[in-house]
């Protein structure tokens, strides 16, 4: 059986692949099982940055809808199942959240409802100039709520609520232009353009990116004042460490660190 989701370990990047591409790469129960598992231990790896990107012509169109109308065979119509998949889900897109490592989204094709909300949590990311995005579950009856919460962290309201309740669909031009993708690329650039972005970032001080993206998330949803205590803390924090005294002795003595 050919594995759901492949990973690739190179110059401290992780690249991890979603490997359905018959279900366009749908979030089914056996690849939240493989991403969930395959995260938690890249969280404890020596990796410094995370691609994800997609076989095949779609980078992910959400919740495998066959496995969800099976679920309505139980007796309490799937209530218990779908709120099971709900978690799981958003276990997952937390786990993108809380890893160590920046993770870029690498997006050709076609990212829609929960598969749009897994562009949303990455870190950062770069599509295909081709790719469109949707949160379009309204066009059969299913508000998308659960990717709503990404979707409305990344873009303006108004947006996020057209987007919600129309089905319409961003190209990736608007995509960059409302902030849900850093930027599009031509399709035949977008692996080496996003590649170029992870060696940069992996390239940084490690122990520098995991406090900044701790404190990134940490601080958002904090009042001014609490944002600015807690960052203070993560700087303390990052100024600690050896390396970052290195790095800026460095830069003082106009020379490369030498980070152990």
């Amino acid at each position: 059986m050919t594995d759901i989701l492949l990973r690739d370990d190179s110059d401290g990047i992780t690249t991890l692949t979603l490997n359905d591409p018959g279900t366009l790469n749908a979030l089914s129960d056996e690849m939240l099982a493989a991403l969930s598992t395959t995260l938690a231990e890249v969280g404890d790896s020596d990796s410094r940055a995370v691609v994800l990107a997609a076989e095949g012509r779609a980078f992910c169109a959400g919740h495998n809808l066959r496995q969800m109308q099976a679920m309505r065979q139980a007796e309490d119509g799937g209530a218990a199942a779908f709120g099971d998949l709900f978690d799981r889900c958003t276990a997952v897109m937390a786990q993108i959240r809380d890893l160590p490592q920046p993770v870029i989204a690498q997006v050709q094709g076609l990212a829609t409802a929960a598969g749009c909300q897994l562009v949303a949590t990455c870190d950062m990311a770069i599509a295909a100039e081709d790719v469109r995005f949707g949160v379009n579950g309204v066009n059969i009856g299913l508000f998308c709520s659960t990717p709503m919460v990404a979707l409305s962290r990344n873009v303006p309201r108004k947006q996020a609520m057209e987007m919600l309740t129309t089905g319409a669909f961003l190209t990736a031009s608007r995509a960059t232009e409302v902030g849900l993708i850093n930027r599009a690329v031509p399709a035949d650039q977008l692996v080496a353009e996003t590649r170029a972005l992870a060696e940069t970032v992996a390239s940084k001080l490690a122990a520098a990116q995991r406090i900044g993206k701790a404190a990134f998330y940490a601080q958002l949803e904090r009042p001014l004042d609490a944002a600015y205590a807690l960052t203070r803390d993560a700087m303390v924090a990052n100024l600690a460490d050896a390396d970052t005294a290195e790095g800026i002795q460095a830069f003082l003595e106009k020379r490369p660190p030498r980070w152990t």
